[in-house]
């Protein structure tokens, strides 16, 4: 695998900065909601997934920063 990598390593990309202008109609996740049910927060479980929380928040503003992410509302 690391020798396929290094071998196309012009093909993948190693940063969010690195897609701009990443097609949301290939590439997206939504939510899907039934309707009348509540939405609820989950409580958080950094060391399960090996992130702490700066970590966590460091993926997501450099997510956000390069444009994968956008607030949005759900009805209550």
């Amino acid at each position: 695998m690391i020798v396929l990598l290094r071998d196309y390593v012009d093909v993948f990309t190693w940063s969010y900065e690195d897609m701009p202008g990443l097609d949301t109609d290939i590439v997206v996740h939504r939510v899907p909601l039934v309707e009348g049910c509540k939405p609820f927060k989950q409580k958080e479980e950094n060391s399960s997934r090996g992130f702490n929380q700066s970590e966590c928040k460091n993926r997501k503003k450099k997510q956000w920063n390069a444009g994968f992410l956008e607030v949005v509302k759900y009805p209550q």
